[in-house]
């Protein structure tokens, strides 16, 4: 009896030991990621998106696979970095994605908290690809799924918006709606009579060849649209 209690006593530190190793390794890695997602953060609001969505995949191999939330969150932070960054296409493929995952049946809470930003910065990626494929011509039946699609999810947002008595809320949404209704009604020369979104400026050869000139103020202006041409171009759903 004496010889197993020794036993157990010598053991005590060792296996505290490897405790605190395995703990602070996990520790560690947490830091790593949350360094990394606060870096990528403000590297998009310094509008430096490229180097954001580097810090956003960094934080994403360091996710524990059963942390689905954090997962979601910046699985969605990467695609809004990526509207900006010339990549609308894979941006909508993601957001479509993740909306088909945070409103899954299966889905946590935790996740489903995602559905209103998920859904509205999917309507605005769409909003402009459906801007971009106008611009280069691509023929109504390619261009107009997704601007149906934008049209349904900012009606969503507003009657949710309605539901909840958020009044600016709602107003907000219905402002989105009809820039995507006005965009789908607009003539093709009207259009390309107004000033590019960023989204779509280095999407295309037409854009590449029409872009505005940076502003003699030196401040960017949140986006490059007309005054009535189209929804925030800000990333307002994240």
């Amino acid at each position: 009896m004496k010889k197993t209690l020794l036993c157990i006593w010598l053991c005590l530190p060792v296996a505290g030991f490897l405790y605190h190793m395995s703990a602070g390794e996990a520790h560690g890695r947490m830091d790593q990621l949350g360094a990394h997602l606060r870096l990528g953060k403000r590297l998009a609001t310094q509008e430096l998106f490229q180097p954001a969505i580097s810090q956003f995949d960094q934080a994403l191999e360091l996710v524990p696979a059963e942390d689905a939330e954090l997962q979601t969150q910046l699985r969605l932070e990467k695609a809004i970095a990526g509207i900006e960054n010339a990549g609308l296409p894979e941006s909508v493929e993601e957001l479509k994605k993740l909306i088909g995952e945070v409103t899954a049946k299966d889905s946590v809470d935790a996740v489903r908290q995602f559905e209103a930003p998920v859904r509205e910065s999917l309507a605005r990626s769409q909003y402009y690809l459906t801007w971009l494929m106008r611009l280069e011509g691509v023929p109504r039946d390619d261009w107009e799924p997704e601007i149906e699609s934008a049209r349904q999810n900012y009606r969503l947002l507003a009657e949710r918006a309605s539901e909840s008595g958020n009044k600016a809320e709602q107003l907000r949404q219905q402002e989105n709606l009809e820039a995507v209704i006005r965009l789908e009604q607009m003539a093709l020369d009207d259009l390309q009579g107004l000033p590019i979104p960023r989204p779509c400026q280095s999407c295309c050869s037409n854009c590449r060849s029409r872009r505005p000139g940076p502003p003699r103020s030196g401040k960017q202006p949140k986006d490059a649209r007309g005054a009535t041409a189209g929804p925030p171009a800000d990333g307002s759903g994240s």
